[in-house]
């Protein structure tokens, strides 16, 4: 029986996609922009009790593998991806889930061929595998859960 694994593309906009634990892959995007009266950090618990939920209902993740970004457009977008990051990371391991970032030429290269694709190759590659991504954030996730998978075993 297979572990449920998870990945993500972490950032306001959250790819995810999840192989649970009767091997079927479900995937989506989540939405942890601001509201209006919100606090700095509600963004991070929103996202904290989204995790948690989705680990209750895919029960247990086994494995956590996040999109590794080195580079982001603006200063805004670098900080809610370090906060994501800081909030992913210090939930894994209160309850000693592994995780392991992947760089973003790694995935482009696994799912397309190139290191440096564009968004709407990795689109259509994702939608090759059968799947009907959203958005880039979804597809993200959708090509790292097979990289994982392919490559790691799922572990």
């Amino acid at each position: 029986m297979p572990h449920p694994v998870l990945a993500l593309g972490l950032g306001t906009e959250t790819g995810w996609a999840l192989r649970g634990a009767d091997g079927l892959i479900v995937s989506g995007t989540a939405c942890f922009r601001p509201r209006r009266f919100d606090g700095g950090g509600m963004r991070y618990l929103r996202f904290t009790n989204w995790m948690t939920e989705l680990d209750r209902l895919s029960g247990p993740i086994s494995t956590i593998w996040f999109e590794e970004v080195r580079r982001h457009a603006g200063t805004d977008a670098s900080h809610v991806y370090g906060g994501h990051m800081a909030t992913l990371t210090a939930w894994a391991e209160l309850r000693g889930i592994p995780y392991e970032g992947v760089p973003v030429g790694t995935i482009k290269r696994f799912a397309t061929g190139k290191g440096n694709a564009k968004k709407a190759a990795m689109i259509e590659a994702i939608r090759q595998r059968g799947f009907s991504p959203q958005d880039d954030n979804e597809t993200d996730a959708l090509a790292l859960l097979p990289w994982a998978l392919d490559s790691k075993g799922g572990q």
